[in-house]
């Protein structure tokens, strides 16, 4: 037990070292382990359960808006890959090959998948022949492998799982309408189940999907300033459709091509979560994903009728709630600091004295506050403090972004702000790739995205004070 103790205990306080911080919750926390492959993870159970609350929810939602999921291969054959040149070019310094079968060479190397555009048009090509075959809304649940020189648990690895949607259209407007009804998609599901407010916006033409005319993002400020590039969502006009050479018999009668999308979300959203909400006690899980809901908490579980009294609440609340009982021999002040660590939203308390008197006392874990309720109505007082939970979270996390926000309207007030703290930073832009790399050269920022809601700060650009396009927001990112 003391060796336990030990590994609750050994979490680095938030603001000491958050990086540290960072991998000590998802290690005691038991979300990953370290595998023999380097650069890649093991999902534990703990963790695989948020990644399938995540899936759940997200599958949920695509299927409302018309999607189907389907799976492709892991493979993707090198002529294939090498059919759109802005694609190719963008991921071949992270694609893995493969370049044996057994013990023979391969006639053509195999790249493993780092993304399925290629495969889905080579699909396409043989399924969309008339505009009747249109929309085709598809997505994949897989893992993708990218070969990343620097790695950390769940933000950056050489594997990783996700869900990629790839859809044809008749139109470049359904198409452009679908890239951004799939952001907003992916928004709802962030603010509404992760509690994580996000900023969205279009990316720069530096910072675009390779191959894409249009990638629109998502971006979500941590607890330490730094941004993270939390869902994308991608127009690719009919440049993919007329390198593979998939045409649909139109309307009137003409051969046309269609206009492609794709979007994703990766396992890099369970490290939102966990640098979003996080304190120095451990997790602190949004109650639409925790694997655990409420955890129950015997106390002076040795007495007569207070193990069967918890079992019966576990009953009682398991049609409701994701619920966990632990009656293990560990004390109630051991268990109290493990199901924090593990960011379980409510502990519920039960013993003798709460028997006789009707009663249990629950205990938020974002406040640590107690309230004690009647037995009678359990289940109400448990879902207002789940929602009271929830709402917390996300205004403190929208709080933190709101501090952390500048508006700088010249690069005097920009380098300041940069000096001063992290966070994103509302600056004017002429457009121009070079202001852009200049920024990040004499300051380390990078755009994190052009937002739908403009403010004009200025009328000229931050960087070379000619007239400006847009407010870009900058900021560090992992």
């Amino acid at each position: 037990m003391s060796k336990e103790k030990n590994k609750v205990e050994a979490i680095t306080p938030i603001n000491e070292d958050f990086a540290r911080w960072y991998t000590d919750i998802v290690i005691n926390a038991e979300l990953i382990d370290y595998s023999s492959v380097k650069g890649c993870v093991i999902l534990r159970p703990y963790g695989y359960a948020i990644w399938e609350n995540i899936q759940k929810i997200l599958d949920g939602m695509f299927k409302k808006t018309g999607h189907q999921n389907v799976c492709m291969p892991i493979f993707i054959p090198e002529s294939l890959l090498q059919k759109e040149k802005d694609h190719v070019e963008g991921f071949a310094p992270e694609v893995a090959w493969v370049t044996h079968g057994g013990t023979e060479e391969l006639a053509e190397r195999f790249c493993v998948r780092p993304t399925s555009e290629t495969l889905f048009c080579d699909h396409y090509a043989h399924i969309i022949h008339s505009y009747r075959d249109l929309p085709k809304l598809y997505n994949q649940w897989c893992s993708v492998v990218r070969w990343e020189k620097t790695t950390r648990p769940f933000l950056r690895s050489r594997e990783f799982l996700w869900q990629e949607g790839h859809t044809m259209h008749e139109t470049a407007d359904e198409a452009v309408a679908e890239t951004e009804r799939m952001l907003n998609v992916y928004r709802e599901f962030c603010e509404k189940y992760l509690m994580i407010p996000v900023l969205a916006g279009r990316k720069t033409e530096t910072e675009k999907f390779a191959g894409a005319e249009a990638t629109y993002t998502i971006e979500a400020l941590m607890h330490d300033g730094k941004a993270l590039q939390s869902g994308t969502s991608h127009y690719f006009g009919d440049g993919f459709a007329k390198a593979f050479g998939i045409q649909f018999l139109g309307r009137t009668n003409e051969l046309q091509t269609p206009f492609q999308t794709s979007w994703g979300m990766s396992t890099r959203i369970v490290g939102a979560i966990i640098m979003t909400h996080g304190d120095d006690n451990g997790l602190i899980l949004p109650p639409a994903i925790a694997p655990t809901q409420v955890v129950i908490v015997p106390v002076a579980q040795h007495k007569e009728g207070v193990l069967e009294k918890a079992n019966e609440f576990k009953t009682r609340l398991e049609d409701k709630f994701r619920v966990e009982l632990d009656d293990s021999d560990n004390s109630p002040g051991w268990k109290y600091a493990q199901h924090e660590m593990r960011g379980v939203p409510i502990r519920l308390e039960i013993g003798p004295r709460d028997i006789e008197a009707g009663n249990c006392v629950l205990v938020r874990r974002d406040t640590g506050d107690k309230v004690t309720v009647s037995l009678d109505n359990l289940e109400e007082s448990i879902e207002e403090q789940l929602d009271a939970l929830a709402a917390n979270i996300y205004q403190r996390a929208l709080e933190n972004r709101e501090r952390r926000t500048k508006d700088c309207p010249d690069f005097d007030a920009l380098e300041a702000a940069v000096a001063k703290d992290l966070g994103f930073y509302n600056a004017m832009w002429c457009g121009d790739a070079e202001c852009e790399a200049r920024l990040k050269e004499k300051l380390d920022i990078s755009s994190r995205c052009i937002p739908f809601e403009q403010k004009e700060l200025s009328d000229r650009c931050v960087v070379c004070g000619r007239p400006a396009h847009h407010m870009v927001t900058w900021g560090k990112a992992y």
